[in-house]
């Protein structure tokens, strides 16, 4: 290459996991002709795109339960300090609920739950996201697993992105009057003593994300973003509340943004957080480019869904960023649909269509994927622990992620590079590259096919020469140039030993033939 490096990094990683990041020498380089046979991938660092503000996944209460209980303070520290040290595998997001969510080891609860006899709050006077010292026995709601494991987190990095999510709002802003189930917000109902804007449920439950996000910062947590409600389309039976999409809009601008202007103004708002059947409809249909003003991007879940749909978020207003915010570990699916999934259509065609934070859904889940309040089963976590002795198993997720965490700097661009797969599951070669502020080029190759495929890959400015490279049937070629002495070079642990008693998933539902 006309172009040396002084480091490089090279990693491989098969879709059976029969191989976990292992190291590469540096391919060989070739001249034009000799790479004639392989598939030809240029990086042109020129044509640069969104900011890649990093990956992570869920801090549920069921996750952060395993890592106070199962764990000792060792081994719970070890596995944080391997997942979030950015000299290690650089995760650097994390995403919680605003109180209780399906997947907790505690009863279902809001932070402001009313004693018998109460029947509103609109000072917010019984507010509480827990009692006691976080991680002592006798603590409560967030303060019991959660907010201890986030303090850990941050003083391991303290750059590390919260962004947190309501399953629910309070029962008795609710229609139904309950936590679980599908009920909506009482929008417009008065709760005080008038007809002033302060007196309606609007305003009320906008002060409650205020409160929410000041007992956070009251611990040393300080919430980067928010959503408005974490699948506002799906009438499910453990914690919800339902919202259309006009909805969202009126309350985001007319009640959050200007609540959260006054007291938190850095903190962003992502618009949807909902599988893409939530964005059958360009956000432009429903909300003006004055509106679209209160909210940073648009969130989306990657259960449900055509692909292109993505752009009637992401592609709508100008300055909307577009993150990934929820999908489910791959559990008993084959090695090419959980490869396809989390390397293919996250890991590849949602960064190449905008996304720029990625956040899985539970960090953590046990042996058998629980524990789970709601009893939903067939589940993992990105990791495995083991409930009777807090031994790790990685997944396949842990690899999607390790791929951004170790080799890309977060404030990196997305940048060109030549793509032969139109939606991550299909077709032939997919790639993802990034140029880092300090120079350095990093990102990787997925191979959608059940066989091998030899790569060539090339940067612009370096002529027709190219570095050769072999990607696995299902997995990924990663690569890391620097012209620093040295980069990220630490390697995987191997996994510990123990049983998995998994229980099988339903098939998710991806006929959308309904809406062709």
């Amino acid at each position: 290459m006309t172009k040396t490096y002084r480091s490089e990094y090279w990693t491989r990683t098969t879709g059976d996991l029969a191989e976990r990041r292992e190291p590469q020498l540096p391919p060989p380089t070739v001249d034009g002709a000799t790479a004639d046979d392989a598939v030809r991938i240029v990086i042109d660092p020129t044509r640069q795109y969104q900011l890649w503000e990093g990956a992570g996944s869920a801090i549920t209460d069921s996750s952060a339960s395993l890592f106070m209980n199962a764990m000792t303070p060792k081994q719970r520290h070890d596995i944080l300090t391997e997942m979030f040290d950015p000299e290690q595998g650089g995760f650097s997001s994390v995403r919680i609920s605003i109180g209780a969510s399906d997947f907790s080891s505690q009863a279902y609860y809001s932070y402001d739950d009313l004693p018998e006899g109460v029947a509103a709050d609109p000072s917010l006077e019984y507010f509480s996201i827990g009692e006691g010292e976080p991680g002592a026995p006798d603590a409560t709601r967030d303060l019991k697993n959660v907010v201890p494991v986030l303090q850990e987190i941050l003083a391991i990095n303290p750059a590390v992105k919260v962004m947190a999510s309501p399953w629910s709002a309070p029962a008795w802003m609710k229609t139904s009057g309950r936590l679980d189930g599908a009920g909506r917000l009482r929008l417009g109902e008065y709760v005080g003593n008038g007809y002033r804007y302060q007196d309606t449920i609007d305003y009320v439950y906008a002060q409650y994300f205020v409160k929410f996000i000041a007992a956070y910062e009251s611990y040393g947590i300080p919430i980067t973003s928010v959503t408005m409600q974490n699948e506002p389309s799906n009438g499910c039976p453990w914690p919800i509340t339902i919202w259309t999409p006009e909805e969202l809009t009126a309350w985001g601008t007319e009640y959050l943004r200007p609540a959260l202007d006054k007291t938190y103004p850095d903190v962003e708002i992502y618009f949807g957080d909902d599988s893409l059947r939530f964005w059958q409809r360009p956000a432009s249909e429903y909300m003006t480019p004055a509106q679209a003003q209160s909210f940073a991007g648009a969130a989306f879940h990657t259960y449900s869904g055509l692909p292109h749909w993505v752009h009637n978020g992401a592609r709508q207003f100008p300055h909307w960023k577009a993150a990934m915010t929820e999908r489910r570990c791959m559990l008993d699916d084959s090695v090419a649909e959980a490869s396809h999934v989390m390397f293919g259509e996250i890991g590849t065609w949602l960064v190449r269509n905008g996304v720029g934070l990625i956040n899985l859904w539970n960090m953590a889940l046990d042996e058998q994927g629980f524990p789970s309040w709601a009893g939903t089963s067939g589940r993992r976590g990105v990791i495995t622990i083991d409930s009777s002795t807090g031994k790790v198993k990685r997944n396949l997720e842990y690899f999607m992620l390790r791929n951004f965490g170790q080799d890309v700097a977060v404030g990196s661009r997305r940048v060109a590079s030549t793509n032969h797969t139109p939606d991550g599951r299909h077709g032939g070669l997919g790639s993802v590259a990034f140029l880092a502020p300090n120079g350095d080029l990093a990102g990787f190759l997925y191979n959608p096919t059940g066989k091998d495929i030899d790569a060539a890959l090339t940067v612009n400015g370096m002529g027709a020469k190219w570095r050769t490279v072999t990607v696995p049937a299902y997995g990924t070629v990663s690569f890391h140039f620097s012209d620093n002495e040295t980069v990220n070079t630490t390697t995987v642990p191997a996994d510990d030993e123990f049983e998995i008693t998994y229980t099988p998933h339903p098939a998710d539902d991806h006929d959308e033939t309904l809406f062709e």
